[in-house]
């Protein structure tokens, strides 16, 4: 044999031929059959670079040879197809490439040579906030208010999406980044034509700005969230460095018993896989029970592989993958490519599919689920809906307790709400609002609710964000819209909202009321985090559910009760109405699905995508190549990486007579780390912001800002629940300064370190770092002046 391997060939379809790199050319001398799917992608994108750079024979042969027991690990590389990303991790992504371009012209370089060599999409969907809910016009005024707040971000995006090659920008207003991706954007068998200008077929793979890239693995498409400095280099076509992960067969059994959702499957799943520990692993779901699951429900399985800890949690490319790929209006060439490659390379499953070797295997029966919720403030922690009232309780002591305050004084309030009360219910984020079957479902449950009279409590704060255009045409055309409308869920607007903590204001009588009495409030989303913090920083207990209890809990409202036993009210004759009495049954969801969810909605909704609406396309943008960056601007400055640069690599120096900014506990993910949500009035960068002239209504949000390490370096370790053992007196973004002892924020604290010539470092408990958005927790960090963090 000898060292290189032969597999190019061609793959022939009704329309094209296509050259391919074919694994299963290989067969005579391994057993690529066993291999589990996800690494046959990565096995073909070695031998697809084989004799390049970074890739030679012993890395293709050490993975054709995997074995799932074994414990040496070695190391390859792998080379997305394309990076995705969101405008609030894109925005600084694509301010460093701008920062680049100058860094380039003062080296006496040419700055068109600085631009993305893999294809980048960018989907604006972060900005949004719920500024305004309850009314027809919700949408319609949020839209107006985030142009508004973001034009400055967006006329830099404009000017990206013209000045830089393989670059798209799908507009705000538009849809949620991976329900676009799931929807439209992917091709789960890429084509593009080769060096030879011949065309050439390989899976798509992606790695995207944000955790949750991973609900694309529901389609066969591997890809998974990374830091955005990672995302930079992808976009330059430089090589992901990773260990050839263990990878977990997830056997599902069975079906969803009536009752259940696709949520309380994914909650379910989360907490045994956190249970396990699968961090740094792929997850590959297989069984009989996959011919149980529609592809939006894989979705919502493969969404939350960052709440289980995996690195991906996928699905083979099969009869389903093909159902989609024609529902969502992809092309008949597509689609045909997408089976005939996948059969033609043993990626394709059916009941004849040989069963790949795992590293281990968990058994699933979906007979088993329950109707759940996972809260008061992580996604492991799933609560069966028997237990919340139950757990809320518990929960409840502590947090009176924690700030002493006496239960008495929160009886009769004028507005009516006691702890516990359910101020925000929010269907959001990209986990549910991309699923037919849950978002009708909640549509289904306000009919019934509606026709029975029962209403939404008045102070709890409704939203409806749908993840694209498409689920707004479907509820319309299924006749739930009106009805939803009728409980406060009009749509507030197409972006994450409420699960990224764009939950907006809350009505002044119920914060007023919160604030005076110190209540345990509480928020029900159908997002994927309700880390503390995320949500409100009003509000103390969160907990993620399904659609439809989104809306049974804001009939509620209020998680003191057990809605298994308890009413949620009366009808117009004064007789109680219950959960049951209002939940819709499958074969309506079904029945509703089929009538509404139809290709011609998803060709209508992308029609002229890159367009968007009139005020993107009314937009002036500068012709230049380089960007024309103001020195007033509060969204977007030229970072300081570049300053001083040169062509030879500067030593890392030693740390000594270091001082520690903060000491932390365990779990201190990203979320503690990381600048986001709402910028408070009298934090750094509140004084920074009001310096600058910018009045508190226009703050904005910190994701919005993050083109500006002014204020995202301010920021950082912010946020209201993070406690420092420096200031174990105080929560939030606090320290005190060595040796003076003077408490003070952490920003000014490391400010006057750096003004001593005072190294920082940051000691930390277990999985310190944990989570998303680590591009601005290791930037943040950087610019503060920490040179080194300790973590168990």
């Amino acid at each position: 044999m000898k060292n290189s391997f032969n597999t190019k060939s061609k793959l022939c379809t009704k329309s094209n031929q296509y050259e391919i790199f074919n694994c299963l050319k290989l067969e005579p001398h391994f057993d690529i059959a066993r291999l589990p799917f996800s690494l046959k992608i990565l096995l073909e994108n070695l031998l697809r670079r084989e004799d390049g750079i970074n890739v030679n024979y012993e890395d293709i042969e050490r993975l054709a040879n995997w074995q799932p027991t074994s414990t040496k690990k070695n190391e390859i590389v792998f080379t997305p197809a394309r990076v995705l990303m969101q405008d609030f991790t894109g925005v600084p992504g694509l301010v460093d490439l701008a920062a680049m371009r100058d860094a380039m012209v003062k080296m006496g370089g040419n700055p068109d040579k600085i631009n993305p060599l893999s294809p980048v999409e960018l989907v604006i969907d972060h900005s949004v906030q719920v500024d305004v809910h309850g009314n027809k016009n919700a949408a319609k005024k949020n839209a107006e208010i985030e142009f508004h707040r973001n034009r400055e971000r967006y006329s830099f995006l404009r000017w990206g999406q013209e000045a830089f090659d393989n670059f798209k920008v799908v507009p705000p207003d538009t849809g949620i980044v991976h329900q676009v991706n799931l929807e439209y954007l992917a091709r789960c068998i890429f084509a593009s034509k080769n060096a030879e200008g011949n065309l050439s077929a390989y899976p798509d793979t992606v790695v995207g700005t944000d955790s949750h890239t991973t609900m694309i693995n529901g389609l066969g498409v591997l890809g998974w969230g990374v830091g955005g400095i990672e995302a930079e280099a992808a976009m330059l076509e430089q090589p992901i460095t990773m260990l050839v992960p263990d990878v977990l067969g997830f056997k599902l059994t069975g079906k969803l018993p009536v009752g259940t959702t696709a949520t309380d499957l994914v909650l379910v799943v989360v907490e045994i896989l956190r249970e396990k520990g699968v961090v740094g692993k792929f997850v590959e779901f297989f069984g009989d029970g996959l011919d149980q699951l529609p592809l939006a429900d894989r979705a919502t399985l493969a969404n939350m592989a960052p709440e289980y800890g995996a690195t991906c949690g996928i699905f083979p490319i099969d009869k389903e993958t093909i159902t989609y790929l024609k529902l969502s209006n992809r092309n008949e060439e597509q689609v045909e490519l997408v089976e005939t490659y996948a059969k033609s390379t043993g990626m394709w499953r059916d009941q004849h599919s040989p069963v790949a070797d795992y590293s281990d295997v968990i058994e699933f029966n979906m007979e088993t689920v329950e109707p759940s919720l996972a809260g008061p403030r992580r996604p492991q922690d799933r609560v069966k809906l028997t237990q919340v009232k139950k757990i809320y309780n518990k929960e409840k002591e502590t947090l009176i307790n924690k700030i002493e305050v006496s239960k008495s004084n929160h009886k009769n309030s004028e507005i009516g709400i006691d702890h516990g009360a359910v101020v925000i219910a929010a269907i959001t984020s990209c986990t549910n609002t991309s699923n037919p079957s849950v978002m009708i479902g909640a549509g289904l449950l306000a009919k019934n609710a509606n026709i029975l009279g029962l209403k939404t409590k008045s102070w709890v704060k409704t939203s409806l964000a749908p993840g694209s255009l498409v689920v707004s045409a479907y509820l319309e055309k299924a006749g739930l819209s009106p009805h939803l409308n009728a409980l406060g869920f009009q749509t507030v607007g197409y972006g994450c909202t409420t699960c990224i903590g764009n939950s907006g204001p809350l009505p002044a009588s119920v914060s007023q009321e919160i604030k005076d009495k110190d209540l345990i409030a509480c928020s029900v989303l159908s997002g994927n985090r309700n880390f503390e913090g995320r949500v409100h920083a009003e509000v103390k207990m969160n907990f993620l559910a399904s659609p439809p209890l989104v809306v049974a809990y804001a009939l509620a409202g209020n998680m003191n009760i057990d809605l298994t036993k308890e009413s949620l009210g009366e009808d117009k004759n004064g007789k109680k109405i219950f959960l049951k009495d209002i939940w819709p049954s499958p074969d309506e969801v079904q029945k509703a699905i089929k009538k509404a969810v139809t290709r011609s909605l998803f060709e209508k909704s992308y029609t002229n995508v890159y367009r968007g609406h009139q005020r993107w396309m009314d937009m002036n943008v500068t012709g230049s190549n380089q960007y024309n960056w103001t020195n007033d601007s509060t969204y977007i400055k030229n970072p300081p990486y570049f300053i001083g640069m040169t062509k030879t690599v500067n030593r890392i120096a030693q740390i000594r007579n270091a001082r520690a900014l903060a000491i932390l506990g365990d779990s201190i993910t990203t979320d503690h780390i990381s600048p986001a949500g709402a910028i408070k009035k009298d934090s750094p960068a509140g004084e920074y912001l009001q310096k600058k002239g910018v009045v508190e209504t226009n703050f904005n949000s910190y994701g919005s800002r993050r083109g500006n390490h002014e204020i995202m370096m301010r920021g950082t370790f912010a946020n209201p629940r993070l406690r420092n053992k420096l200031a174990p007196d105080k929560e939030g973004g606090w320290t005190a300064h060595q040796p003076s002892q003077k408490q003070m924020f952490i920003y000014d604290a490391a400010m006057q370190y750096q003004k001593e010539g005072v190294p920082l470092i940051i000691l930390a408990g277990k999985e310190y770092g944990t989570g998303s958005s680590r591009d601005w927790a290791a930037k943040g960090t950087y610019l503060l002046g920490v040179k080194a963090v300790i973590a168990e």
